[in-house]
């Protein structure tokens, strides 16, 4: 999708901009081209907050003037086609006028533009686009391997924005009666499909940032890695028990739901903390916030020496995290670009799909999660 949305331009080059439009619209929403095409000029109105909404037909289930949310950016998209279509035909009343009108024997413009044709101008865009590798799961000699392979164009089509805008949002954890509501499903296991694919692809992000484990001493988790992949799954499945920066393997703490540490949360001193490349975030935000607060408390003058000694954060905890984070960054720096990108990718994955801490005290305060960038 980003390399589609970085050649937009080439598509208004080569066709319109009346067609570019729509393809944005199929993007950002999710309906069915000939929804898109099809739309009224009024088919932009606002919620009782302003809000933007889509009003639009389905026309697949007979049911009309439905409601979809939109962002502010996919609202001025068809604030400037309203524009467009109303410099063409300025006096067609606007209950007869078309957002899309078609181009030929339409002198009224309340003929709508047709599905064939922005598919056929979709077409020649996409096929005059360069290569798409997109990186794929294959097994070579028993074992899954991530390597780049060239992506069938046959498969980009506008339909097959609806089914990326589902995905997207399934991906992001929207609660599915609500997607189904979104997508306006009359079935439940329609939308439930989007769920069962982001499962896969969730399982795929974790055997990526599971291969770079490390332990408290920042050591690389090799020999176990493999067989630690099933338990992960099961783990994240269920919701993890998270400490600030990684994960809690101590049983009586994991029975307790995180509530039990026998250590007092000294997690990087614990045998059983394990953390992936996908606490980097944390690990670095950690390190600043034990540099601080060590600073602070050697200024602070208003405590006995051994409250502040307490506080304190130690050498041994600070060298620790250090070591953690310089350890995660090097393996990161040895990978090759394209490992890079595709780590990225799951690390985002997986900080989206992870559960909310169970209780601890925040000992750092975590970054916020990874998002990935609007591109529609």
């Amino acid at each position: 999708m980003r390399q589609l949305c970085a050649n937009l331009d080439a598509l208004e080059a080569v066709s319109s901009t009346d067609v570019r439009t729509a393809i944005e619209l199929l993007i950002d929403t999710g309906r069915r081209p000939n929804e898109i095409c099809k739309l009224p000029w009024q088919c932009l109105d606002r919620e009782s907050d302003g809000s933007p909404v889509l009003v639009y037909d389905n026309t697949k289930n007979l049911r009309h003037a439905r409601r979809l949310p939109i962002p502010g950016a996919t609202a001025a998209l068809i604030l400037k086609q309203q524009e467009r279509a109303r410099a063409r035909f300025p006096d067609t009343p606007a209950d007869k006028l078309k957002l899309f009108p078609a181009t030929l024997a339409n002198p009224h413009g309340t003929k709508a533009t047709t599905y064939e044709w922005v598919s056929a101008q979709h077409r020649a865009w996409v096929m005059n686009l360069p290569d798409f590798l997109v990186p794929t799961v294959i097994v070579e000699d028993g074992n899954r391997v991530t390597t780049m392979l060239l992506f069938d164009k046959n498969k980009i089509y506008p339909y097959a924005y609806r089914h990326t805008y589902a995905q997207r949002h399934a991906d992001a954890g929207v609660p599915q009666d609500v997607l189904q509501s979104l997508m306006d499903h009359r079935e439940a296991s329609t939308t439930q499909r989007y769920y069962r694919v982001g499962e896969k692809r969730r399982r795929e992000a974790v055997e990526r940032v599971t291969s770079m484990q490390f332990d408290r001493h920042g050591s690389r988790i090799w020999r176990q890695a493999k067989t630690l992949l099933d338990s992960e799954h099961a783990r994240r499945a269920i919701g993890s028990v998270q400490v600030p920066y990684g994960t809690c393997t101590e049983p009586s703490n994991v029975a307790a739901g995180g509530h039990d540490c026998p250590v007092r949360f000294r997690c990087v001193g614990c045998g059983h903390f394990r953390t992936d490349v996908s606490y980097l975030p944390d690990l670095e935000a950690c390190l600043a916030d034990l540099l601080r607060n060590r600073e602070r408390l050697a200024a602070f003058a208003n405590a006995d020496p051994w409250a502040k000694a307490e506080a304190t954060p130690s050498d041994d905890e600070i060298a620790r995290v250090r070591r953690l984070v310089q350890r995660v960054r090097q393996d990161l720096d040895d990978l090759t670009e394209e490992d890079r990108a595709q780590i990225r990718e799951a690390v985002a994955l997986v900080r989206r799909s992870r559960g909310v801490s169970l209780g601890m005290p925040r000992v750092c305060q975590p970054l916020p999660d990874l998002r990935p960038e609007r591109t529609g």
